[in-house]
């Protein structure tokens, strides 16, 4: 009997310890890969989607639309703290239509560094000045300049002076001295770099707020196609375009979206960060009954969704999809893995190709992220931010006055 009893407490001990351990490496998980901060509608409780239950306890309450909760498995073990904000219910036009982008750079980008041939030898200045790839150059000698043509008129009629460059560097202002040489080949002087001013291509819009008079598309920045730098926006504006083609993705090659520019502006641009591309507007026509409620982070669950995109000409339609995997903490624009399950879809296009960044994503009837990239081994998955990662910036364009002025 004594050791009958005593199997059955080693067993039991066994278990306990056992589903002890696993909640505790639960907890783990959730400490590392819940979010720190969540937004909840007015009247509402936050509700995580979990594999074990969690709950929010409530810690702190600094004002009557923020506070601080406590998340604990079971109601019991607590794995982290969140800051919680109580917003009132969002809703916008979503849209999945094509749009044209045309972007001036706050300065002209460094794209290339090069020898020039003087009579003495190759030199490099650009590389001899310490510039590098990525670099936004401002000014030079207390001249702005916004255009190709202008750093190279400067740098021609140098002859030969040191010239001072105010550049920009991973968002530090910076200053470098340069000294132009004389080009055996073209008896003109140069620096040795090439420079970029401008950018544009197609994506797809995501929503429109008419509450923040704010359109949103891409779901990423757009960057330099030579130094992956997010390119920083002088001014710019976004047009209405049209799908003429389409390359179709394959394993090791996405492909691309072909499309021309129409004749109608749609928007200045104010933002171009790692969220997306957003433009004001104070002339948007829509139906005040056809909007979409945002779904907040931790509404979203993985299963059946569907995508709004435009493949051919200007209208969208809408196609399945799946989400896959949910990363709360990962890089802005990817918090989604999503796999285009449409069979006409993956025939018209392969999957997702490029062009297709922003299209919306809708799941259970909201709003809940863009499309971003593609996989380039897998063309039929790819990323997608949250739309609430966009709205938040829409809201602070709509907040700053100095970008609303764009408009």
């Amino acid at each position: 009997m004594k050791n009958t009893t005593a199997i059955i407490f080693k067993v039991f001990y066994v278990v306990i310890s056992s589903a002890v351990t696993v909640v505790m490496l639960f907890a783990g998980y959730f400490n590392i890969n819940l979010p720190k901060n969540y937004y909840v509608l007015q009247g509402e409780e936050l509700v995580i989607n979990t594999s074990l239950p969690i709950n929010a306890v409530k810690t702190d309450e600094y004002s009557k639309n923020n506070y601080g909760v406590t998340l604990k498995v079971l109601g019991i073990i607590p794995v982290s703290n969140a800051n919680v904000n109580v917003v009132d219910k969002m809703k916008v036009k979503v849209l999945g239509t094509p749009f044209g982008i045309k972007i001036y750079t706050d300065g002209v980008m460094v794209v290339g560094i090069n020898n020039v041939d003087r009579e003495d030898g190759e030199i490099s200045p650009a590389k001899e000045a310490g510039l590098k790839l990525g670099d936004l150059i401002t000014s030079i000698d207390g001249q702005t300049v916004l255009t190709n043509e202008e750093v190279a008129a400067i740098i021609e009629k140098s002859d030969g002076n040191d010239i001072k460059l105010n550049i920009v560097r991973n968002g530090v202002k910076m200053f470098i001295t340069l000294k132009p040489v004389m080009s055996k080949s073209t008896q003109t002087y140069k620096a040795g770099i090439w420079v970029r001013d401008s950018s544009a291509g197609i994506g797809t819009q995501t929503f429109f707020s008419p509450t923040l008079g704010v359109i949103s598309g891409l779901g990423h920045g757009i960057s330099d196609r030579d130094t992956g730098n997010i390119l920083t926006v002088n001014n710019g504006e976004i047009v209405a375009a049209e799908i003429l083609a389409v390359q179709k993705s394959e394993k090791g090659s996405p492909g691309e979206l072909k499309g021309k520019f129409l004749d109608r502006v749609l928007g200045t641009i104010a933002v171009n960060n790692s969220t997306g591309l957003y433009a004001v507007t104070d002339d948007f026509n829509y139906d005040k009954k056809d909007l979409t409620e945002i779904a907040l982070k931790q509404e979203i669950k993985t299963g059946p969704a569907k995508i709004l995109t435009t493949i051919d000409g200007t209208n969208p339609k809408y196609y399945d999809c799946n989400i896959e995997k949910i990363s709360y903490n990962g890089a802005l624009s990817k918090n989604m893995v999503i796999r285009i399950t449409d069979k006409s879809l993956i025939l018209s296009t392969g999957g997702i190709v490029q062009g297709m960044s922003g299209s919306p994503v809708i799941q259970n009837g909201k709003l809940i992220g863009a499309i971003t990239h593609v996989l380039v081994d897998d063309p039929t998955a790819g990323y997608a931010i949250f739309a609430e990662n966009m709205l938040n910036t829409a809201q602070e364009i709509n907040n700053n006055t100095e970008l609303k002025k764009v408009s």
